[in-house]
């Protein structure tokens, strides 16, 4: 065994034993969220909802606005993207405009490859998942694999530039919905709880 090989099976090692720490944490966060009271789930599935319809109508309500052709795909990202606080919304918005500007990419080249459709379709998908992980932007992969198949393999009328610009520009749009209305209701949240510490104290 050569030396470069005896230093990289530590890292190895330690990278695996991250990465099965880091499963077991997702599983007890899981199993927390389960055990909660019912009331408790209700009260944060309605909050969730409530964000998610504001989000997405705000969106949909833009894009028509802007006269995209496909406004929905606008709300189905800012629903994807609404998570129960500020910080995990920020990050699943940062994952998914990530996934979008790569599958675009991706999209494009695959239709310059002029191999057929088929092959152009897998050599996209392949491509854009392997550069998420090799930016450290795994999360982004299924995004923009989704991505880069709308391009592919949705028909469209126009030329395929215009369709991956509205995409990542729908993408956008969804986003900023998402995290406008979440961080309003961070805002409220944090105001209401602020009000009822004061009542305590007083």
């Amino acid at each position: 065994m050569t030396h470069n090989e005896r230093t990289r099976s530590p890292r190895r090692s330690a990278a695996a034993y991250r990465m099965l720490r880091l499963d077991r944490a997702e599983q007890a966060l899981d199993y927390l969220f389960r055990s909660m009271p019912i009331g408790h789930r209700v009260l944060k599935g309605l909050l969730m909802g409530i964000q998610a319809v504001l989000a997405s109508l705000t969106a949909y309500g833009i894009g028509l606005l802007l006269h995209t052709h496909q406004a929905f795909w606008a709300a189905i990202t800012a629903i994807a993207v609404t998570q129960l606080n500020y910080t995990d919304t920020r990050t699943s918005s940062r994952d998914q405009c990530i996934g979008a500007a790569l599958g675009a990419v991706a999209g494009l080249l695959g239709l310059y490859l002029d191999v057929g459709q088929i092959y152009s379709y897998v050599a996209a998908v392949f491509l854009v998942i392997v550069v998420c992980w090799m930016l450290n932007a795994g999360a982004s992969a299924r995004l923009g694999a989704i991505t880069a198949t709308i391009i592919l393999l949705v028909p469209s009328t126009g030329p395929a530039w215009q369709l991956a610009f509205v995409r990542v520009g729908e993408v956008a749009l969804g986003t900023a919905c998402a995290l406008t209305v979440s961080w309003l209701t961070a805002r409220v949240q944090a105001r209401f709880i602020d009000q009822q510490t004061r009542e305590e104290d007083a």
